[in-house]
């Protein structure tokens, strides 16, 4: 009796091993895969090609789909349980997925999205949020975070996910990955659970830039050509001074790379706020339907409100059934999105579509067909996980600001790493025009490897420690008095101004800007002191001749201004309004 008694606590010894065991193995799978898979399955490619016909393009590869891809058979989560348990499984598997299996690579699982991929922090707390391979205490970003995290871990070769409004763009960012949201139309949408139809795009992941090239070259099914190199890389200057990493970490390191692999003559430097503030004029009449200072909204800030509404509005009309019908529990951020009050008006959505078509003519007209333009992919660091900050109304519209101009544009672009700063991600973003997919992918490859180079010489520079040079920061107090002269603070900007000419006495640019400033506020001995100066600094600076020809006229020193007038007209003969006031000065004083 005493044996059996023995033996029967031995057993249950073993079982509870076994259980412990088990349990272990169990959690074990779960942190290696760092919560980036909902569901696991195989999808395989047909058997390769006989010789001599080559095999197929993907063969070898492994990838995974964010949870809203159809697979026949299979229902998606979109991100929330009861989604699931309220829709049926697909009859069909998504196109873009058929063509991947079908080109020799192997579907291996399906992935976490934020809820009803609506967010951009990759937080989820029915399935778990994914662990961030680079900074573990912080968010992933999302929509499409488990397909970046599983990719970040090497857990896979490349993964798909849905860009609406960065989707694939934050999370590549955030997670240290390239990332590539096509054009618009480019890569079939059928087969997606949508979330905005003028938006979607499907989207891709990879760590290895070839591929992310051998990728795309399925999904777009584009015809081969031979690659070109680019004749312009624009340097999107204000965009880089409102970010969180110095220029050396950023724009530098693509403007080196740039002149090492194509020479100097092809970079070009902008004001995106300015160009599209002159190029997209149904912005003005957007933001004058707004209140509670709207009104003076910088450009890409109108444009992310209106990425944002269009992405609201289609949502409401595709789901809001479901929504008001289930009302599932959402994170905090979706649910203000999705619950509160929302008036849309025809106007609104008459505005809003003028807009998508000017930025689309605008850009395209900006980088034609060889053309790149180079922005950062996110405003700052990855927010702490469960942390408010990127709730604020301040990180969402810096960082949407940014997110907004491939999206409402529908132009192509591509994430690419560029090693840490402070421990974080960096990274820039490349945009090319419509339909110029092919073209980004192979500028892309061409710039790789130098740029990767590039970024570790600055990582290991002496100058690349947390310490802003002199000339940084006066141009950091130049655009903020460039925002304050925008939101009519004229005496703001002044100071702004001054304090960037302390810091860099010999920039013909900041007397030029102050010297606008001087004007609104009727200070015309001022104006004209500080044109005088910028023009004794830049002798083709063509706004300082106009803005002193108008501080000269508004004095009275009429023959002088129009002197200024023309002197600009010489220098720059489409300038319509240095033609008007010299044409109206000519008439009164002849």
């Amino acid at each position: 009796m005493a044996s059996q008694s023995a033996n029967l606590w031995v057993l249950l010894g073993l079982g509870l091993a076994g259980i412990f065991v088990l349990t272990r193995k169990l959690k074990q799978s779960v942190k290696e895969e760092l919560g980036a898979f909902i569901e696991k399955l195989q999808l395989l490619p047909p058997p390769q090609p006989a010789p001599p016909k080559a095999p197929h393009p993907l063969t070898a590869l492994t990838f995974a789909l964010s949870d809203l891809f159809d697979i026949e058979g299979h229902v998606s989560t979109f991100g929330h349980p009861e989604w699931a348990r309220t829709h049926e499984a697909a009859s069909s598997t998504s196109p873009a997925v058929t063509a991947l299996v079908e080109g020799g690579a192997t579907c291996v699982g399906t992935t976490v999205v934020d809820d009803l991929a609506f967010g951009i922090s990759g937080e989820n707390k029915h399935y778990g949020t994914p662990t961030n391979p680079a900074v573990p205490a912080r968010v992933p970003g999302g929509s499409s975070s488990g397909a970046a995290v599983a990719v970040a871990a090497n857990f896979i070769s490349f993964s798909l996910g849905i860009d609406t409004s960065g989707g694939v763009r934050v999370p590549a960012g955030f997670c240290g990955i390239l990332g590539f949201r096509p054009s618009f139309g480019a890569v079939s949408h059928m087969g997606i659970i949508p979330i905005s139809t003028s938006l979607d795009t499907v989207g891709w992941f990879a760590k290895d830039p070839n591929i992310l090239c051998r990728v795309g070259h399925i999904l777009l099914k584009a015809p081969f050509v031979m690659q070109r190199n680019p004749r312009q890389i624009i340097i999107a200057d204000d965009c880089f001074q409102h970010i969180n990493v110095p220029v050396d970490r950023s724009s530098q390191v693509v403007i080196k790379a740039t002149e090492k692999l194509f020479g100097r003559q092809v970079l070009k430097h902008i004001n995106l706020e300015d160009y599209i503030s002159s190029e997209v004029p149904s912005l003005k009449e957007y933001s004058s339907q707004k209140t509670n200072g709207e009104l003076k909204a910088s450009s890409l800030k109108l444009l992310a409100n209106i990425m944002k509404f269009l992405q609201r509005h289609e949502f409401r009309l595709m789901h809001n059934e479901w929504l008001n019908i289930v009302k599932p529990d959402l994170h905090p951020a979706i649910s203000a999105q999705l619950y509160e009050k929302f008036e849309v008006s025809d106007v609104e959505i008459e505005n809003s579509k003028s807009v998508r078509s000017e930025i689309h003519a605008a850009v395209n007209l900006l980088l034609k067909d060889e053309g790149i333009l180079v922005i950062p992919t996110v405003a700052d660091p990855p927010p702490k996980l469960g942390g408010k900050e990127i709730l604020s109304e301040d990180y969402q519209s810096r960082t949407f600001s940014l997110l907004s101009i491939a999206s409402v544009s529908g132009c192509c672009q591509v994430t690419i790493p560029l090693g840490f700063y402070d421990k974080y991600p960096v990274s820039v973003s490349l945009i090319a025009r419509h339909g110029g997919d092919r073209f980004l992918l192979d500028t892309l490859k061409s710039m790789y490897s130098t740029l990767q180079e590039q970024a570790d010489i600055a990582a290991k520079s002496k100058s690349s420690r947390n310490v802003v040079s002199k000339e940084q920061t006066a141009e950091i107090a130049k655009e903020k008095g460039n925002q304050a002269y925008k939101d009519k603070q004229w005496q703001k900007a002044i100071g702004f101004y001054t304090e960037a000419i302390k810091l860099s006495a010999d920039n013909a640019t900041y007397y030029s800007n102050r010297a606008q400033a001087y004007l609104e506020l009727g200070s015309y001995l001022q104006a004209e002191a500080d044109c005088t100066k910028a023009i004794n600094l830049d002798k083709k600076n063509v706004k300082a001749y106009f803005r002193r020809g108008t501080a000269r006229e508004m004095l009275g020193y009429y023959k002088d201004a129009i002197d200024d007038f023309n002197y600009a007209l010489v220098l720059e003969p489409t300038n319509k309004r240095a033609a008007s006031a010299a044409e109206r000065l000519r008439k009164l004083f002849q």
